[in-house]
């Protein structure tokens, strides 16, 4: 086993170099800088007690679950979460499956059972507006209190605000969803990207000099159709790129798609995952008279994304690619 290994648990056993973990707990979607206060803390107390920092997190989100039918968009699927609080230091990502017994735990037993006794976690740290157990009966407050009984480390975060107003994934959806990318960005504290398998197309990019790659947005994605400067990660090799996601209305106005033209790349993509990383949203889709219209404008979008690609990156929104 590799020395400070990242781990992704999914259950309540741990391995050896995981006992006595703290915790930072939430649904976390978005890893935003909300959350960064939350899981920084964390893990200032696991270096203060000499134990491991994890994050214990829940899937599906439990608004899914009590709300199967409304739609949700996940800013960071469990692959992605996971990959980023690698990348922040975290030594593991506990998830729990949020089940009919999940729903139906008291925050007692929650306590007791899950977080004492099969965890045996040496702290727990949470936002002030963490509610849990059947009902939403536990509060951090709860929690705190449990563990002060038990001589187990607890902190209660506030919430950080921006603008007067709490940072919330809520709060980055809505930018996605207006194409305001540096405030998207801003609000997460790093680039917003996305995972995908580049999907076979019509492959009508390669007749206008634009070949693409062409990939799936996460389920209920609620980003803005349009023009995107981006970044994409090729394995481990990162290209600038320019993308598209609209419903190609110059052609056949079909369902939405996200095609990606990778600059100075050259080869095979289809297959492949892709890491997308959305810098800044250009201009909305237009629908042009001829084909020749279409290509200047896609010269015009490409010279833009190399102009905005080429600005230095915004040390508060850095680049988290290749993850």
């Amino acid at each position: 086993m590799m020395p400070n290994e990242f781990h992704l648990i999914r259950g309540r056993v741990l391995p050896a170099d995981i006992s006595r973990p703290v915790i930072a707990i939430g649904n976390f979607d978005g890893l935003h800088r909300g959350h960064h206060a939350v899981i920084d803390a964390a893990r200032e107390l696991a270096k203060e007690l000499h134990r491991p920092a994890a994050v214990l997190t829940f899937e599906p989100h439990p608004r899914s679950f009590f709300k199967p039918d409304a739609p949700l968009f996940r800013l960071t699927p469990e692959t992605i979460k996971a990959k980023i609080l690698a990348r922040y230091g975290l030594r593991a990502m506990i998830v729990l499956p949020f089940d009919t017994a999940m729903a139906a735990t008291t925050a007692e037993q929650f306590i007791n059972d899950i977080l004492f006794r099969e965890l045996n976690v040496a702290g727990v740290v949470v936002g002030h507006d963490f509610h849990f157990g059947k009902g939403r009966g536990g509060t951090p407050h709860s929690i705190a209190e449990a563990c002060r009984k038990d001589a187990r480390a607890a902190l209660i975060i506030e919430a950080l605000l921006e603008k007067g107003a709490p940072v919330s994934s809520s709060a980055v959806r809505a930018a996605l969803a207006e194409g305001d990318m540096p405030r998207a960005n801003h609000l997460l504290g790093y680039r917003y990207l996305f995972e995908s398998e580049v999907r076979h197309g019509e492959k009508i990019g390669r007749t206008l000099g634009y070949p693409t790659a062409n990939l799936r947005l996460p389920e209920n994605s609620v980003l803005k159709q349009g023009i995107y400067a981006v970044r994409v990660a090729v394995g481990r090799k990162v290209y600038d790129g320019v993308a598209s996601y609209g419903r190609r209305p110059t052609f056949d106005n079909g369902a939405p798609l996200f095609e990606v033209f990778l600059f100075d790349f050259s080869g095979d993509l289809y297959g492949q995952t892709l890491t997308v990383e959305c810098v800044a949203w250009q201009r909305g889709e237009i629908k042009f008279d001829g084909i020749e219209p279409l290509i200047a404008q896609m010269d015009k979008d490409a010279a833009e994304a190399r102009r905005i690609l080429a600005l230095p990156i915004d040390p508060e929104a850095p680049s988290l690619l290749p993850l």
